[in-house]
């Protein structure tokens, strides 16, 4: 049972008819079929009933099929998950520290932090305790250097 064999027979489902479902899936009708018929009879279940020129499902199907939909949906959530973490890899970070410790905290993470998240863009300043404590609580950072 594969991700893509629920997913075709989903949109079987949805569409009652062999042809659209694989145009809408970009598949060609017969592996369409050949998936559907797999997944049959892996699961040793008809899930679909055929005739010349409709299809429906099967009273298993349909508890198949909403099954399938929950799947289907997880599989989307864990997808939104994976985006999300590389978006948060790839917005800005700032980065401040006192002048006095700056030059010799900045070059033992700088280097390793640009190697795992290459994409992300790393503001560093150097100020004051009191002036980065404000921007801090403020939020307020100055624009990319």
């Amino acid at each position: 049972m594969t991700l893509t064999e629920l997913r075709y027979v989903t949109v079987l489902a949805k569409t009652q008819h062999f042809g659209n479902a694989a145009e809408q899936c970009n598949v060609s009708q017969p592996t369409l079929s050949i998936a559907i018929k797999k997944l049959e009879s892996e699961l040793g279940i008809d899930i679909f009933e055929r005739s010349a020129t409709q299809v429906f499902l099967t009273p298993m199907g349909e508890k198949i099929i909403a099954q399938c939909h929950k799947v289907l949906d997880e599989v989307a959530i864990i997808k939104d998950i994976a985006v999300n973490e590389e978006e948060r890899l790839s917005s800005p970070r700032h980065i401040g520290a006192i002048f006095t410790i700056g030059p010799y905290l900045f070059p033992n993470f700088v280097s390793p932090l640009q190697k795992s998240a290459p994409n992300m863009p790393l503001i560093i300043e150097e100020g004051y305790t009191n002036s980065l404590r404000q921007r801090l609580r403020k939020r307020a950072y100055p624009a990319s250097r």
